[in-house]
C-alpha cells in the first residue's frame, strides 16, 4: 500500500542497505568512539560537529562515485557486499533450489548482462514507443498513461492504494501530483544562475535521450522544448514541499462522481479499467489544482506535445537499464545535480535494483543469513526502555494540561513496533522473470507490485505491511498506522553494538528510536489519533503552546546557512528537527535512568558517559558532500544537513552544555528566550 498524501517520517534518506547487528562487518572503525575521528583543535562549545568529526572528515574524502559519504554510507558498502554475495550465488542455483532463489538469480543475471543490453539498444522499448506513435485521438491518452503507470513508468501523476486518513481502517485510491523530470517543482521557476543552467542542460539532455530512442535530431530538438513546456505547466500547478507537509490540506476525498466533475475530460472510469482495477469507490486527491491542470492539458495541449512527453518519460525511466549509451547519458546529466564524478560499478547498481524490485525475496534471504533473533530482542528491549522514558517525560511536561497528557499517553501506548523484517512475506508465485532484456523484468516486477497494491483498495488495512526493505539503513514512523519501524539494516554500529557501552548505544540507536517516537508527536504526527486518524486530540491552549515551541525550532534552523547564502528551510525540515530534538532528550533520559543504582561507569579515552552519548550522536551524521548534492537536498530533503542535525538539537540541551562545560554566550548554547524544548 502506497502512502499518497504525505511521506512517512523517516530517519534519513540513506538508501543503501547495511549490515545488521550480529553480521560480520568490514567497517574500519573498530572502537565505538574512535579518538582519531575527533578534532582537538576545535572547540566543542563553538562547533561540536567539527570537534566530534573533524578527524574523520579530513581522513575520509568523498569517493568519486558518490555525491555524499558519511558513516552510514560507508557501512552501506559492507552490506552491499553481503547482498551481492547472495545475488551472485543465486545465479548459479541448482534446479532444485527454491523458486524465489531462481527468481532472484534470473533477475540479477539479466541486470548484469551488459553485452546483451548493448546489442539490444532501444529495441526493448519498441512496443511502448510504437503505441505512443499510434496515438491519434485524445481518448487514447488515458489508456497510454495507465499502461505506462502499470509498468512503473513515472508519468503525469502517481496513483495507488492508500489509507483513508480520516477512516484509517479502510483503503481507498490515492492520486498524487507528479510527472516531473527535474527533482522538484521549484527547479522550473528559480531564476538564480545555477537553476537557469540546470534547465538549459535538462533540455539538451531530453533531446539527446529522445535521439537515442530513435527520434531524428531535428525533431528531438523541438520535442525537448515541448517536454519542457509540458512539465513546466505541471510544475506550476504542483504544491511546494512545504505545502505537502500539511495532511489536512492534502486530504481531498472524492467519490467517482466527484472525480468526474473535478476533471470532466480525464475519464477516471476508463483510467481505472485500463489499470485493471474497476472497483475503486473513492480517491484521496492530494492536489485538486494539479489534476485540473492535467484535465486542461488533455483538451488544450497539442497531441504532438503529449506524444513527445510520453516518449520522453518512457525512455528516461528505462535509460539506466538499457545500453551503455543510454546509461552514460543518464549519468552525465544526473551528475550535474549530484556532483558525483564516476558511475557506480554495474554490480552495485544491480544489487540495489534487486533489493528494490524483489524486495521480500531478497529480504528474506538476507535476514536468514545476517539477522538474528537475539538482535531483534535487544532492539525491542531498548524500544521499551525508550517508551518508558517518553512516558515519564510527557507526564512531567509543565506546558501541557492533564487532559492532553492523557491523550498523548494513550497514543504512545498504542504504538506498534516493527523490528527487522515483516511477519508476512510477499508471494511471488504469479511473478514471471525471464532471461533477456532487464527492462522487461523490471516492468514485470512493477506490474506485479501495481496489481498487488491496487487489489488492497476496498479491503481492510493490512497492518503487517512494511514501507522499507529489511536490509535498508533507515527507520520510520507512519502516522496513519501509528507505528515505529526499524529494518534489520539499521541495528548495527555505529548506532548499536553489543560490545559498546550504554552511553554510545543510547546516543546512537537510542536517539534513533526516540527520533521515530517523537514523529508521533511532531507537527504532522501530532494531528493523528492513536488509531491513525487525522483527528485533533489537543486542547486549544495546549495546541497554541505546542505551535509556539515548534516555531522556535523553525526559526532556529532558518538561520543556519549552507553554501554561503543558501539557508536550511526551517518549515520543510521541521518534522525531522523535532524528531532529532525529541529523540535526543528521550534517549538521554533513558541513559540516565539506566545508570541509576549502579556504580558510575568509568571514563573511556578521557570522555565521560555523558560526553560519549553526544559524541555517538554526532558520528552518525558526519558526512562529506558535494556542493551540487547539498544544494539539491536543501531544496528537496526534509532533513537538515549533517552539521545542523548534530549541532541543532544539542544546542538546546542544558545537559550538553553541562557535559562539555559550555557557558552562556557560547555558540553551542542557545539562550533561554530562544531555546526549544518540546518533548
Amino acid at each position: 500500500m502506497r502512502r499518497t498524501y504525505m511521506t512517512i517520517a523517516a530517519l534519513s534518506l540513506v538508501t543503501a542497505a547495511q549490515v545488521p547487528l550480529g553480521a560480520q562487518s568490514t567497517y574500519h572503525q573498530t572502537k565505538p568512539i574512535d579518538p582519531a575521528n575527533i578534532d582537538r583543535t576545535a572547540n566543542a562549545c563553538v562547533d561540536f560537529y567539527q570537534f566530534a568529526n573533524g578527524g574523520w572528515l579530513k581522513n575520509n574524502p568523498l569517493p568519486a562515485a558518490y555525491s555524499r559519504w558519511g558513516s552510514l554510507d560507508a557501512l552501506g558498502e559492507d552490506n552491499q557486499a553481503n547482498l551481492t554475495k547472495i545475488l551472485q550465488a543465486s545465479t548459479t542455483a541448482p534446479a532444485s533450489a527454491p523458486r524465489n532463489t531462481k527468481l532472484i538469480g534470473t533477475y540479477y543475471a539479466s541486470c548484469m548482462d551488459s553485452a546483451a543490453a548493448d546489442r539490444m539498444g532501444a529495441t526493448p522499448l519498441k512496443e511502448r514507443l510504437d503505441d505512443i506513435a499510434k496515438i491519434d485521438d485524445r481518448n487514447d491518452i488515458v489508456e497510454e498513461v495507465a499502461e505506462m503507470q502499470k509498468r512503473g513508468i513515472r508519468v503525469l501523476f502517481g496513483f495507488g492504494a492508500t489509507q483513508d486518513i480520516k477512516n484509517s481502517t479502510s483503503v481507498i485510491g490515492g492520486a498524487r501530483q507528479g510527472g516531473l523530470g527535474l527533482p522538484d517543482r521549484d527547479y522550473y521557476f528559480k531564476t538564480d544562475p545555477q537553476s537557469q543552467e540546470i534547465r538549459k542542460n535538462y533540455v539538451a539532455h531530453v533531446q539527446r535521450i529522445l535521439e537515442l530512442g530513435g527520434t531524428p535530431a531535428s525533431e528531438a530538438a523541438a520535442d525537448a522544448q515541448r517536454v519542457m513546456a509540458f512539465e513546466t505547466a505541471l510544475a506550476g500547478a504542483a504544491r511546494t514541499r512545504i505545502e505537502l507537509r500539511d495532511p489536512e490540506l492534502n486530504y481531498n476525498y472524492r467519490t467517482k462522481a466527484q472525480l468526474d466533475s473535478m476533471t470532466p475530460h480525464w475519464k477516471w472510469s476508463e483510467y481505472f479499467e485500463h489499470l485493471g482495477s474497476k472497483d475503486i469507490p473513492a480517491v484521496d486527491v492530494q492536489n485538486p489544482k494539479f489534476f485540473a491542470t492535467v484535465d486542461s492539458l488533455v483538451t488544450n495541449a497539442p497531441l504532438a506535445d503529449w506524444k513527445a512527453y510520453l516518449r520522453w518519460k518512457t525512455i528516461k525511466d528505462a535509460a539506466p537499464l538499457l545500453s551503455t549509451a543510454f546509461v552514460n547519458e543518464d549519468f552525465n546529466f544526473n551528475k550535474t545535480l549530484s556532483g558525483a564524478k564516476e558511475m557506480l560499478p554495474r554490480y552495485k547498481r544491480c544489487t540495489r535494483a534487486a533489493d528494490a524490485g524483489l524486495r521480500d525475496a531478497v529480504g528474506q534471504m538476507y535476514v536468514q543469513q545476517y539477522f538474528t533473533p537475539t538482535a531483534k530482542s535487544r532492539a525491542l528491549e531498548m524500544i521499551h526502555n525508550m517508551e518508558a522514558a517518553l512516558r515519564e517525560r510527557i507526564g512531567a511536561l509543565a506546558w501541557m494540561s492533564d487532559a492532553t497528557k492523557k491523550a498523548a499517553l494513550t497514543k504512545l501506548a498504542a504504538f506498534t513496533e516493527k523490528i527487522g523484517y515483516p511477519d508476512k512475506w510477499r508471494d511471488y508465485s504469479t511473478l514471471d522473470i525471464k532471461k533477456g532484456a532487464f527492462i522487461n523484468n523490471v516492468y514485470a516486477v512493477n506490474e506485479y507490485e501495481n496489481k498487488r497494491d491496487l487489489d488492497q483498495i476496498g479491503k481492510p488495512v493490512d497492518r503487517t505491511e512494511w514501507g522499507m526493505t529489511p536490509p535498508t539503513v533507515n527507520a520510520y514512523y507512519n502516522p496513519a498506522m501509528n507505528e515505529i519501524v526499524f529494518p534489520a539494516g539499521i541495528l548495527q554500529p555505529p548506532l548499536f553494538s553489543a560490545t559498546a557501552d550504554d552511553a554510545v548505544n543510547y546516543g546512537g540507536m537510542g536517539s534513533v528510536i526516540g527520533h521515530e517516537m517523537s514523529h508521533g508527536f511532531d507537527d504532522q504526527g501530532a494531528q493523528f489519533d492513536p488509531q491513525g486518524n487525522l483527528k485533533n486530540w489537543w486542547s486549544d491552549a495546549d495546541l497554541a503552546a505546542f505551535k509556539q515551541r515548534t516555531g522556535l525550532v523553525t526559526s532556529q534552523y532558518d538561520a543556519y546557512t549552507v553554501l554561503d547564502s543558501v539557508h536550511v528551510q526551517g518549515k520543510l525540515t521541521l518534522g525531522e528537527n523535532i524528531g532529532d530534538l525529541g529523540g535526543l532528550n528521550i534517549a538521554y533520559a533513558a541513559l540516565k535512568k539506566s545508570m541509576e543504582g549502579k556504580p558510575r561507569p568509568a571514563n573511556i579515552d578521557g570522555f565521560t558517559p555523558e560526553q560519549r552519548f553526544f559524541l555517538a550522536w554526532a558520528q552518525i551524521w558526519r558526512q562529506n558532500i558535494t556542493p551540487q548534492a547539498q544544494r539539491q537536498r536543501i531544496l528537496t530533503d526534509p532533513h537538515s544537513p549533517g552539521r545542523w542535525r548534530t549541532n541543532g538539537p544539542i544546542s538546546n540541551m542544558p545537559e550538553f552544555a553541562a557535559a562539555f562545560g559550555c557557558k552562556p554566550g557560547d555558540p553551542m548554547v542557545r539562550g533561554d528566550a530562544v531555546r526549544a524544548s518540546i518533548w
